[in-house]
């Protein structure tokens, strides 16, 4: 009788060739410990490269669908022809009114949304004690929380009707109204940027001005801010980058017809923006048609134009890192701010006429001016929501389904799709997220391929996200044959969110000392025990924190799913992931737009939608507060 080989003569010995090892033939705790950190790394490294195939994913099929535009009428003609009618006979696609109408709402929206956040900035973080700056920067963050639909509800309720009346015409429905609803939006991202990098400039700046005898307003100005003039730059470009990508707020508000003002000042003129045009039209345009890839071909010229946006931010910002605040001096945009306030006059003639504390008096009172105004546009919107949509809320208003059109019953499924929407998109984007972050900060150096990665999730937080809504629809609900669901919509927000919790666990993790990496390696740790045990526990209030804020951003979203997931009423829940589902947002949005007599259920849908978002990210701006107050007292 043959007697049978062990199975490790049967694949070789261990460290001959075509040995396959099993657990028990490994030679030692220290060869374990290091097989699995070469698996865990080997794993990270194809997760974090996911980020890159996401972008060439969307841009791939951006360009798929929309190359055969430029085909049939020409990059030229589609650029810059002035008749854009997909729908006339014959159609006509060219797209340079909305590129006109982009631009322009864009550009009053800066001038409007630079000088109240750069005065936010400057009296958050040179001015304002440390009880009014805890109440007025959480104040400024919450701006960042109200949902885009809900800002559009906003201005299509009361900012159109106040330009109406107060302006005597016909339609407030305008470039201006757009603008300036633009502006608000923008202001969060612009004062937060802006104020970090005011916060960064050194101490000993401020009190070397102070000992030579400048007042606090010259210091501000010729020290401060030109010492973070880089960063004040980059949060300029990046609310243009907010701005530019917009959706809801800006289809709602300004008038949405595809022509050039005449005059070209004209800002009561109504205008159509490329992200508007793309939310009007997609939902209705005939699939494989010209009028469809004339849309894909306006995507492709926004993400274009959102992108360069944000490289040229990512540029800045980079220069920044890179340059010392002492040897940085101030740009062309900071001088070009510098000639717009009081207290920066040509110096000599200045300090002859006007003495620098009255220059100082005049300069603070402007901005408390600034920041009073941001705050009004953030109490307005607030006050105006809730004293409307509180009589609306009710017991059956919460747990009953809609009927007659959205003008009765409630929001029950509503509520359950949004919460459906948002774990979904948790459920991708978290483990992708937190292990891209581990990889980038704990795995590997500076190289080309981290800075790829970085790159490309960096223009992944840039895109609009009406964007990811075409990708979803194209990719996921055409291409994969998902259809309109709920898988669907999840994937796409999951896609949206993925770079807010790469960056916030990247910071969460670069904050840990090296000092307690170092201490655990002495003991005889792995990296990876190193990085689970020792690394993520005091990091996690930093993760939970972008998680937070992306379960916030994914729950106000409208663009992203409008195409992918929802529809506008359903009396049942949905029963599998392939089923569409109801969402707060985009019930509101059609509400608001399209049925009439249904005021009460408006204001209580956007009251609970606000609710909603502004408690997710109020625990967010709690965490992040206990968490800097505790590293403060251990740092101590």
């Amino acid at each position: 009788m043959k007697k049978e080989e062990p199975a490790a003569v049967r694949s070789g010995y261990p460290g001959w060739s075509g040995h396959s090892w099993t657990w028990s033939e490994l030679p030692s705790t220290g060869t374990k410990r290091h097989i699995i950190d070469l698996i865990i790394s080997k794993l990270l490294f194809i997760v974090a490269l996911f980020a890159i195939l996401i972008v060439f994913f969307i841009i791939g099929f951006l360009l798929r669908d929309g190359y055969q535009i430029v085909l049939e009428t020409g990059i030229w003609n589609f650029l810059a022809g002035v008749d854009w009618n997909p729908t006339g006979s014959p159609p006509s696609f060219g797209i340079l009114p909305l590129i006109v109408g982009t631009l322009l709402v864009t550009a009053l929206a800066m001038a409007i949304a630079v000088p109240l956040s750069m005065a936010t900035a400057i009296y958050i973080a040179e001015i304002a004690g440390p009880r009014t700056k805890a109440v007025v920067k959480p104040a400024v963050e919450l701006l960042a929380g109200i949902p885009s639909v809900v800002y559009g509800f906003f201005g299509l309720i009361l900012l159109t009707d106040w330009i109406r009346i107060l302006f005597d015409r016909p339609s407030g429905s305008s470039w201006l109204a757009g603008s300036i609803l633009l502006a608000i939006m923008a202001i969060p991202t612009i004062t937060s940027v802006a104020e970090d990098a005011l916060s960064s400039v050194p101490r000993e700046f401020r009190e070397g001005s102070l000992a030579l005898g400048a007042t606090r307003w010259q210091t501000i100005r010729s020290v401060v801010v030109p010492g973070a003039v880089s960063g004040i730059s980059a949060a300029v470009i990046l609310g243009m980058g907010r701005a530019i990508g917009e959706t809801m707020a800006v289809l709602m508000v300004t008038g949405n017809a595809a022509v050039i003002p005449d005059p070209i000042t004209n800002v009561f003129s109504p205008v159509r923006t490329l992200t508007g045009t793309l939310g009007i039209e997609m939902g209705e345009v005939a699939f494989g048609s010209l009028h469809y890839h004339a849309l894909f071909g306006v995507a492709v010229v926004l993400l274009a134009i959102t992108l360069a946006v944000n490289g040229l931010a990512r540029l800045i910002i980079r220069q920044m890192q890179r340059t010392p605040a002492r040897s940085r001096a101030p740009g062309p945009l900071m001088q070009a701010v510098h000639g717009l306030i009081p207290g920066s006059l040509p110096h000599r003639a200045k300090r002859r006429i006007i003495h620098p504390k009255t220059t100082q008096k005049f300069a603070f009172l402007l901005i408390s001016i600034g920041v009073v105004i941001v705050l009004a546009a953030l109490g307005a919107i607030l006050l105006e929501i809730i004293v409307n949509g509180a009589g609306a809320i009710s017991l059956e208003f919460l747990t009953a389904p809609p009927s007659d059109l959205g003008r009765a019953g409630g929001i029950f499924p509503a509520i359950v799709g949004t919460l459906y929407l948002v774990a979904g998109a948790l459920a991708v984007a978290l483990p992708l997220g937190i292990a891209t972050a581990i990889y980038l900060i704990e795995y590997t150096a500076d190289t080309r391929l981290t800075r790829g990665i970085r790159a490309a999730v960096d223009l992944l937080n840039g895109t609009p996200s009406i964007v990811f809504g075409l990708f979803g629809f194209a990719f996921l609900v055409l291409f994969l044959n998902f259809g309109v669901s709920l898988i669907a919509g999840q994937i796409t927000l999951g896609l949206m969110v993925l770079p807010t919790i790469i960056r916030t666990t990247e910071e969460s993790l670069r904050s840990i000392p090296k000092s307690l990496r170092e201490g655990s390696y002495a003991l005889g740790a792995s990296k990876w025990q190193t990085v689970w045990r020792v690394v993520l526990p005091p990091a996690l209030p930093g993760i939970i924190t972008g998680a937070i804020l992306s379960i916030g951003r994914a729950a106000g979203e409208t663009a992203p799913i409008m195409f992918t997931a929802v529809v506008f009423s359903n009396r049942y829940l949905p029963s599998s992931l392939f089923e569409p589902v109801m969402s707060l947002p985009y019930h509101l949005f059609i509400l608001t737009t399209s049925v009439a007599g249904a005021d009460d259920q408006k204001f209580g849908t956007a009251l609970v939608l606000l609710v909603m978002v502004l408690s997710i990210y109020l625990i967010a701006i709690l965490i992040r507060r206990r968490y800097n107050r505790a590293t403060v007292i251990n740092n101590g």
